[in-house]
């Protein structure tokens, strides 16, 4: 929890970024620096506290699209003018790799990473967003780093970052992942394989400079790891993603047709089946009751009170009658999200 001397910077800078204020939000973050806060402090607990912020008020309906992006873009630009305020101290710790798993577009926490890392030594190549596995692997193998460290916000990006894993291991890289995808606990990132995680970068920059894996396990194939792959579910359930959403439109009648969310809840019903997916994937109906549960709350900021997940449950469970896993992952969805 941040105190008074972090709480009035991160604040400062939050009104500014939502504002859209870019020189006010700098000056926040260096009015930080200036009160002998660490750069790190900065990067992590105002910047990084205040885009949690932004995220917060978008989902409760505080903000718009638009001004979420907006203020993002703002924080994102704050973070270069930081580095260049304080400099960077001369490589002293081996190379990292920092990117965003494929299709991940929240960049913003690898940006963090990567810059407490550079903070700390350690030589960094930055790759951001929208990197695909075989480009990563290209650059790997290019430049032979010890470690890649993969970000990830979101449950459905965890099969792309199996096979990111693996395909890192076939390159003789070890791996460390973090982001919220990955589960509290990074339960997730052990059973993908990884071989470090950490809840947020001063964690992973401790962890790497303490003991930087140096031998990856070998080369494999994510049924490796997660034998019940064998049964095709997973795959046969993302092929029939666009009869699945078409299935689902008719939970579409409980947003007025004028209402401003009413395209985006529409857009919204492929991560219900993206999620699914990734429950199905990993074999646990976790990442799928949690999307559920939050997007429970995110219709009801907008007004959205009108049951639809248990006509959404239903209408799947129709659907993916045929396919046992999946109707057991959304049998126990139906009894943990409650009044489903």
């Amino acid at each position: 929890m941040a105190d008074d001397a972090t709480r009035r910077p991160r604040d400062a800078l939050l009104r500014a970024a939502v504002s859209g204020d870019e020189t006010a939000a700098r000056k926040a973050a260096l009015a930080g620096l200036d009160a002998g806060l660490g750069a790190e402090t900065v990067l992590l607990e105002i910047i990084g506290g205040a885009q949690r912020r932004i995220g917060e008020q978008w989902a409760t309906n505080r903000l718009t699209v638009a001004q979420e992006h907006a203020a993002t873009a703002i924080n994102e630009r704050v973070v270069v003018s930081l580095g260049i305020a304080v400099g960077r101290p001369r490589p002293h710790l081996p190379r990292v790799v920092v990117a965003c798993v494929d299709g991940e577009w929240h960049v913003l926490a690898a940006r963090l990473l990567a810059e407490v890392l550079i903070l700390r030594g350690f030589q960094v190549d930055f790759l951001g967003g929208q990197v695909t596995p075989p480009h990563l692997i290209a650059h790997v193998r290019s430049t032979k780093p010890q470690m890649v460290a993969l970000s990830g916000s979101l449950a459905p990006r965890l099969p792309t970052a199996h096979t990111t894993v693996c395909a890192c291991h076939g390159a003789g890289t070890a791996v460390v992942i973090g982001g919220s995808a990955f589960g509290p606990d990074g339960r997730y990132a052990s059973m993908l394989g990884a071989d470090l995680w950490a809840p947020g970068p001063r964690e992973a920059a401790v962890e790497l400079a303490r003991a930087l894996p140096v031998s990856p396990r070998d080369t494999h194939r994510p049924i490796e790891d997660l034998p019940h792959l064998a049964d095709q579910e997973y795959t046969l359930v993302t092929r029939l993603r666009p009869r699945l959403v078409r299935a689902m439109r008719t939970v579409l009648d409980v947003f007025p047709r004028d209402h401003d969310d009413r395209a985006w809840f529409r857009d919204s019903l492929t991560q219900i089946v993206d999620f699914l997916g990734a429950a199905v994937y990993v074999g646990e109906s976790r990442p799928f009751a949690e999307h559920l549960e939050w997007l429970e709350g995110f219709l009801a900021a907008r007004g959205i009170t009108d049951g639809f997940l248990s006509p959404v449950l239903d209408t799947l469970a129709e659907e993916l009658r045929d396919f046992p896993r999946t109707l057991r992952i959304l049998s126990e969805v139906r009894r943990e999200v409650p009044g489903r």
